[in-house]
C-alpha cells in the first residue's frame, strides 16, 4: 500500500514537470512570439503572423535562392536581388515593420530620424550576437564588443587610421597597384584590347594590401595568415548559406574540425609576429608603421597612463583585432573597385572626367597622398557608387529591455534591421533620379545631399562608424588614379549584372570588361 502511495506521488510529481516543461517550451515557442506580435500590431507595426519555430526563414532562404538564379539588366532596381525579401517587406507593410527570424521578431527600420536615434544610443541598442557562432571565430575585435569594452578597443585602435599615420601606407598602397597594372599591361603587351575579369585581380590586390600595411615586416608570413583566413570565410558562408542547426557548430564534423584549425594555426601565427615585434618595440628597434606596430604601442601607452594591465588590449584581443583587420581592411575596399569600375565601363563619360581630373593633378606620375586628398571628381564618384552598391547592405542591433525608439516601444529581445541599400535607394531621400548612377549629386558633399539626414551609412553611422573609412577610401584612390593613367575600360558584351550578398554585395559572375591600353 505505501510503495503504490509512493508511485502515485512520483507519477504525480513527475506529470507536473511535463506539464511545467511543456508549458514552459510552449511559452517560449508559441506564446511569447505571439504576445509581442500583439504588442507590436497594437502600435500600428504591420508584419506576417507568426508561424511556429521557423517564422520566415523558410521564406527568406527560398527568395533569397530564387533571386540568384538569374541576372538582371544593369537598369534593374538591384535592391530585391540583394534583399528580396527585406525588400517585399518594406513594399508591403511599410518602412517600419516587423518579420521573424524563427521565434525573435525583427523589427524593420527605414526611417532616417528613427536610425539616427537608434545607431547614436549603442548602450541601449547594441549588436545581435545571435546566430552562428562559426562567424564570431572569424570576425571579433571592436566590431564585436559592446559597451565599456567597445570603448576601450576603439580608443586603442583610433590612432591606427589617424590620417598622418595613412601618410605612411601610401608607398605600400602604390607596390600592390603597381603589381597590378603591369600584369595588365604585359596581358595587353601584344594586343590591342583584351577583356579581362577585374574582380579576382582586385582580391588579391586588396589581400595584399591589407598584408602589407597590417604586418609589413612580416608581409609573407602575414599573406599566409590571411590566406588561411580567406579559407576559412568560404568555408564559413558555404555553411551559413545552409539550414543552421543551434549546437551544430559544435559537433566533431569534418568542416568544424577544419575550421578550429585554421583557427587555431592562424592565431598561433599572429600570437608569433606579436611576439617578436614586442621584443624589437622593447629594444627600441623597431620602427615600423603598419597597424600592428601603431596598435601595440597605443596598447602600451594606455596601460602606462592608467597604471592598470587590464586597462589596455590582452594578447588575445590584439589577435582578434588582427584578424579583424583581414576581413574588414579588404571587404569594402575591393567591393567598392569592382562596383567603381563597373559603373565607369558603362559611363565612359565619368571615366574621362576622373581621368582627366588625376591626369591634370599627377601627369604620368605616381600618386602622392597630397595628390590623392585633392581628387574631388574621384570622391563624388566614389560617394555615389557606395551610395548604389554599399558594401554592407544592413545593421543590425537588438534590444535586451524594452525600449523606445522614435514612437514606438520595442520589446525586450527584439532584433533591429537598418536597411542600408533601401535608404541609399529611397525616391523620398534621393529623388526621381534615385535609381540613376548621378554622382553630381554629391558635388557639394554629403551633408548638403542628405540635408542632414541619417540616410547614407556606407560605413555605418553613429559612434560605431567604421574606424576603417579613411584607410579604404585612400587605398581606392590610390587603385583607381593608377589604373585610369594607365587604362581605358568599358563593359564586356560577356557582363552579367548580379550583384549578391556573400557577407558583402559583391558580383556574383565576376566583373568583366574590355581593357585598352593608354
Amino acid at each position: 500500500m505505501e510503495l503504490s502511495k509512493e508511485l502515485y506521488v512520483a507519477g504525480v510529481s513527475l506529470g507536473v514537470i511535463i506539464v511545467l516543461i511543456t508549458w514552459r517550451i510552449l511559452d517560449l515557442l508559441w506564446f511569447k512570439p505571439k504576445k509581442i506580435e500583439n504588442f507590436l500590431r497594437a502600435q500600428g507595426l504591420k508584419g506576417n503572423s507568426y508561424r511556429f519555430l521557423f517564422g520566415d526563414l523558410k521564406e527568406m532562404t527560398q527568395m533569397t535562392r530564387q533571386a540568384k538564379s538569374k541576372p538582371i539588366d544593369f537598369k534593374d532596381d538591384i535592391v530585391p536581388r540583394a534583399l528580396p525579401f527585406v525588400h517585399k517587406f518594406v513594399v508591403a507593410y511599410g518602412k517600419i515593420c516587423f518579420a521573424w527570424m524563427g521565434r525573435k521578431p525583427m523589427v524593420y527600420v527605414t526611417e532616417p530620424a528613427m536610425v539616427k536615434e537608434m545607431l547614436a544610443n549603442y548602450y541601449e541598442f547594441q549588436k545581435s550576437r545571435g546566430g552562428n557562432p562559426l562567424v564570431r571565430k572569424l570576425m571579433k575585435g571592436v566590431i564585436d564588443a559592446e559597451g565599456d569594452q567597445w570603448a576601450k578597443h576603439r580608443k586603442i585602435i583610433n590612432p591606427a587610421f589617424h590620417m598622418e599615420k595613412l601618410r605612411h601606407m601610401v608607398p605600400a598602397f602604390y607596390i600592390c597597384c603597381n603589381e597590378l597594372v603591369n600584369k595588365w599591361e604585359k596581358m595587353l603587351s601584344n594586343e590591342s584590347m583584351c577583356e579581362i575579369d577585374v574582380w579576382p585581380y582586385l582580391q588579391t590586390l586588396s589581400n595584399d594590401a591589407i598584408s602589407r600595411t597590417a604586418f609589413v615586416s612580416s608581409f609573407e608570413e602575414g599573406r599566409k595568415i590571411f590566406e588561411l583566413q580567406h579559407e576559412m570565410l568560404e568555408l564559413i558562408i558555404k555553411y551559413v548559406q545552409t539550414a543552421y542547426i543551434p549546437g551544430s557548430s559544435f559537433l566533431p564534423t569534418k568542416l568544424n574540425k577544419r575550421l578550429n584549425e585554421i583557427n587555431q594555426k592562424v592565431k598561433a601565427s599572429i600570437k608569433g609576429i606579436i611576439d617578436r615585434r614586442l621584443v624589437t618595440i622593447k629594444a627600441r628597434e623597431s620602427s615600423n608603421d603598419d597597424l600592428l606596430e601603431i596598435l601595440l604601442k597605443s596598447n602600451n601607452e594606455e596601460i602606462e597612463q592608467e597604471g592598470k594591465r587590464n586597462s589596455g588590449l590582452s594578447i588575445e584581443e590584439i589577435i582578434e583585432e588582427c584578424k579583424l583587420f583581414y576581413v574588414a581592411g579588404q571587404e569594402t575596399t575591393r567591393n567598392l573597385l569592382v562596383w567603381t569600375m563597373a559603373l565607369l565601363g558603362q559611363h565612359i563619360n565619368w571615366q574621362e572626367r576622373a581621368r582627366d581630373e588625376i591626369l591634370h593633378i599627377f601627369k604620368d606620375k605616381k600618386p602622392d597622398f597630397e595628390g590623392l586628398s585633392r581628387l574631388k571628381v574621384v570622391n563624388m564618384i566614389f560617394n555615389e557608387v557606395l551610395r548604389l552598391y554599399p558594401p554592407v547592405t544592413s545593421l543590425g542591433r537588438m534590444v535586451h529591455k524594452e525600449t523606445k525608439l522614435g514612437d514606438i516601444t520595442v520589446p525586450s529581445g527584439t532584433l533591429l534591421h537598418v536597411s542600408t541599400i533601401l535608404l541609399h535607394h529611397d525616391r523620398d531621400i534621393w529623388g526621381d533620379d534615385v535609381k540613376e548612377f548621378n554622382p553630381e549629386r554629391f558635388s557639394e558633399g554629403v551633408l548638403k545631399v542628405t540635408k542632414g539626414q541619417t540616410c547614407y551609412l556606407p560605413f555605418g553611422g553613429g559612434p560605431r562608424i567604421c574606424v576603417g573609412q579613411n584607410f579604404a577610401m585612400l587605398e581606392a584612390k590610390m587603385v583607381l588614379a593608377m589604373i585610369l593613367q594607365r587604362f581605358f575600360f568599358e563593359i564586356s558584351p560577356s557582363y552579367s549584372h548580379a550583384p549578391h550578398l556573400v557577407g558583402t554585395l559583391q558580383p556574383q559572375f565576376g566583373a568583366h570588361l574590355i581593357l585598352r591600353k593608354l
